[in-house]
């Protein structure tokens, strides 16, 4: 039986394993990158680094089986990331890593999202400030414990007079996109990548 609780320094880890296992869509993107840690590092290590009191993990006997990380306030992150976090990753992988290889692997995206990302302001942020990203793996799907996860993070957002908060997803997960709809998103913007989700927190 998963149970769910806040963010300990130990679990990172585990979250950085549960990120490359559904890192593809929902599904395992372990062939897609020759350094199994970068995707992590962009989407799911620096949210508890940051702000570890949005971070919550689902755990079983057997360790780390899904995770729910988050920012009260993008812009203020955005920020916080370039002056304490790309700094070091952009001298780990130099620029010139950011260079399709033409062998279908990832690497290079994420490298060149470390070296290319700025603070932007973005009207969106002025009603949903917070965003998110969630991963479970396949062993603790369908056990209500995404469910679970997003109702403990909009508690703890609200808990903060977080007036809203906003996702992204990729048109090529449905399932993720009728998982948000079913938990209360409504979607705000859609583009050729994907859609911008929303909640409203104030009610």
């Amino acid at each position: 039986m998963a149970i769910i609780r806040p963010f300990r320094p130990f679990d990172l880890p585990g979250m950085y394993r549960v990120c490359l296992r559904t890192g593809d869509s929902g599904r395992d993107a372990t062939g897609l990158y020759h350094d199994p840690d970068l995707l992590a590092h962009v989407y799911a290590a620096p949210y508890p680094v940051a702000d570890p009191g949005l971070t919550f993990v689902a755990a079983d006997a057997d360790g780390v089986l899904g995770y729910i990380v988050a920012t009260a306030d993008t812009y203020r992150f955005e920020t916080w990331l370039e002056e304490n976090w790309w700094p070091a990753l952009r001298g780990r992988y130099p620029r010139e890593r950011a260079a399709d290889p033409g062998d279908g692997t990832e690497d290079w995206q994420r490298v060149a999202h470390i070296h290319d990302a700025r603070p932007r302001q973005d009207e969106l942020y002025d009603r949903y400030p917070a965003h998110l990203h969630i991963d479970i793996l396949p062993r603790g799907q369908g056990a209500g414990l995404g469910r679970r996860l997003m109702a403990t993070l909009v508690e703890a957002l609200r808990a903060r007079r977080v007036p809203g908060l906003h996702l992204g997803v990729g048109s090529g997960n449905p399932g993720a996109f009728a998982f948000y709809q079913a938990v209360g998103f409504s979607e705000e913007r859609r583009g050729d990548w994907g859609s911008i989700m929303v909640m409203d927190l104030r009610g």
